[in-house]
């Protein structure tokens, strides 16, 4: 497969890829002229590094996951473990996004909305803060 087909049968960017493949998670083969040339473990990866991404693992993590996905004597404990780490980053992430909409919402329910220029909003923007 060339990098368009493996790129649509596995609903990534072309770009991604490449990328993909500059910081070694994937090696395609090489065509005599140079193009890549991706086989169905290619697609099978990028596919699993899709899927990974798409819940949030970092690249780095990825790369971990990829080697424990193919280490068939790796133990669940350890790509547990893993996953359970990233759960933490979640929900770490939801209560930071939840205090945000918090205290936008009340600066926003603040907020007259009208014609005169005192804005709650921008205040409380001014003022909340390090300063």
């Amino acid at each position: 497969m060339n990098i368009k087909e493996v790129a649509v049968r596995a609903g990534l960017p072309a770009k991604t890829i490449r990328y993909y493949e500059e910081i070694g998670l994937i090696r395609p083969q090489r065509q005599a002229n140079g193009y890549r040339a991706f086989r169905e473990s290619d697609l099978h990866k990028l596919a699993f590094l899709g899927r990974a991404r798409g819940l949030g693992f970092s690249i780095e993590e990825c790369r971990t996951l990829l080697a424990l996905y193919e280490d068939k004597g790796r133990a669940s404990a350890d790509v547990k473990a893993l996953a359970e780490a990233h759960l933490v980053q979640i929900g770490a992430k939801i209560a930071e996004l939840e205090a945000m909409q918090r205290t936008l919402s009340d600066l926003v329910t603040a907020c007259a909305g009208d014609h005169r220029p005192d804005c709650p909003i921008l205040t409380g923007l001014a003022t909340s803060g390090c300063c």
